[in-house]
């Protein structure tokens, strides 16, 4: 497994150093707060524009514009308390576990139930899409880990070495076959969906309440009691450091977009932003009841942050001029040259306006025969300008359905019988086509029966047609044949 070194791009670094840290993180302000039915256990902004917020509260998932903090929707298809509300890669579909002991995905536009898998015994409070978007990842107070396959609603992996409640996991992005997990049997698991079991377990002093995979597969952050502790999975998951900046329980770890900054959330009120190059408290944020989630945008502009009260913080951070600059300059000018020599393959932002263009489909001319029931003309025209042999078939087996193969053969003289005699000889014996094309020539043979013999050149396509049957025959035979010697020796 390839792993990359931790650190922040290039951009995201220089814009930092420009300001203190403290002066970055300050830019989240105007912090808006939003009352929910419950306590925002869980919170997940979209990975796509316009990264709208997902938050799992009570017995509901509300999503949020993350640019208005107006609720957009909200799923209500739970019986008791929803957990873990995730986004899939694309921000298409939703996953959601419940104290009802199942796992439900949902359409992200219709809010439609998708699937629902039912396998666990206890409440589900582990839900992740894994990164092939077919698998989703599921842990509960079983004291199991399950991996569902979506199109089949079937459970593709069942681990079951955890002894306690399974409250947290993550996915590694580097690698799409291993996954962690954390208990509050005191350890952290990482799975290997090829091998169907763990391999690496972790301990830890307290239960695990949250697990974060590092971009790159390197490191994992597990928050234990009021600390949070990095291990380094090159090294066999020792322990790189323990951060011990709360006075409680850590519940909720996220990082920034670079993978540089480590945002965590506790009991204690707070959140602590860590650098980890060198593993130091950066920033801190007091809020006004226990905290039990955290979530940053991919864009690094908002932070959410919910609380045991049913209150949820959104915050915005100003982009300054230096970062629009940046962006302004991976893109090019309108109207500049190289705006103009982008190409057709260029899809534009995800936030653009896209205007949809309908062109009008023109059909073949052999579908206007069709549509005007001229299918004698049809058949002259599929057949003209060399077209592939699958259109033909297929606008032949199109007048086999509609009845219509005996009129469109009827009535022909020698010249027109050509190419149709033709096409029988070369594709006869095609696997494909052999099936429809016996029927046609069957049918041929009926209309036109000594006919046929009167003019030379359609005599001799009859002539090879027959010869080409006969060939096929006999080559079936032998086939047949050798299948059954190997039976009987293998049945020796």
């Amino acid at each position: 497994m390839d792993y990359k070194p931790i650190g922040a791009s290039k951009n995201v670094r220089s814009v930092r150093r420009t300001l203190p840290e403290a002066g970055y993180w300050k830019k989240f302000q105007s912090p808006v707060l939003v009352k929910e039915y419950g306590m925002v256990t869980a919170l997940e902004f979209s990975p796509v524009k316009p990264h709208d917020l997902l938050v799992t509260a009570s017995m509901r998932l509300q999503v949020y514009n993350s640019r208005t903090s107006q609720l957009k929707k909200s799923i209500t298809r739970f019986n008791g308390l929803a957990h873990s509300g995730s986004y899939r890669s694309d921000g298409k579909l939703v996953v959601a576990g419940d104290d009802n002991n199942m796992v439900q995905v949902f359409d992200g536009s219709s809010r439609a139930i998708l699937r629902t898998f039912k396998g666990h015994t206890d409440p589900v409070h582990l839900t992740k899409f894994l990164p092939n978007k077919v698998n989703v990842l599921s842990g509960s107070d079983d004291r199991t880990v399950q991996v569902w396959d979506i199109p089949s609603q079937a459970a593709v992996n069942v681990f079951n070495e955890h002894t306690d409640y399974v409250r947290s996991g993550s996915v590694f992005g580097g690698n799409p076959n291993l996954v962690a997990t954390g208990s509050y049997d005191h350890t952290v698991r990482i799975w290997d969906l090829r091998a169907n079991c763990s391999v690496t377990t972790i301990l830890t002093d307290d239960p695990v309440e949250d697990v974060l995979a590092f971009p790159g597969g390197g490191v994992i952050a597990a928050s234990a009691g009021p600390n949070v502790h990095l291990f380094d999975l090159l090294m066999g998951g020792r322990q790189l450091t323990t951060m011990g900046n709360h006075e409680k329980t850590v519940t909720s770890l996220c990082l920034d977009s670079t993978g540089s900054r480590l945002v965590a959330g506790s009991l204690d009120h707070h959140i602590k932003i860590y650098d980890v190059q060198n593993f130091k408290m950066m920033f801190s944020m007091s809020y006004p009841a226990p905290v039990l989630s955290v979530a940053l945008s991919a864009d690094d502009t908002r932070l959410a942050v919910g609380m045991a009260s049913g209150v949820f913080s959104l915050r915005r951070r100003a982009v300054t001029a230096k970062e629009q600059a940046v962006v302004a300059a991976r893109a090019p000018a309108v109207g500049s040259r190289a705006y103009f020599k982008r190409g057709a393959s260029y899809k534009g932002a995800d936030d653009d306006l896209r205007i949809e263009q309908r062109r009008k489909r023109s059909l073949a001319d052999y579908d206007k025969f069709l549509r005007k029931f001229e299918h004698s003309r049809a058949l002259d025209a599929v057949l003209s300008n060399n077209r592939a042999g699958l259109t033909v078939v297929s606008l032949l087996q199109e007048l086999i359905h509609r009845d219509g193969l005996v009129g469109a053969l009827a009535g022909r003289d020698e010249l027109s019988l050509d190419p149709i005699v033709h096409f029988l000889v070369k594709f006869i014996d095609h696997p494909r086509y052999t099936s429809v094309l016996i029927t046609v020539a069957e049918t041929l043979l009926d209309i036109y029966d000594d006919l046929l013999y009167q003019s030379t050149r359609i005599a001799e396509l009859v002539m090879r047609l027959r010869a080409k049957v006969r060939l096929e025959l006999r080559l079936q035979q032998d086939m047949t044949m050798l299948l059954g010697s190997m039976d009987m020796l293998m049945a020796a």
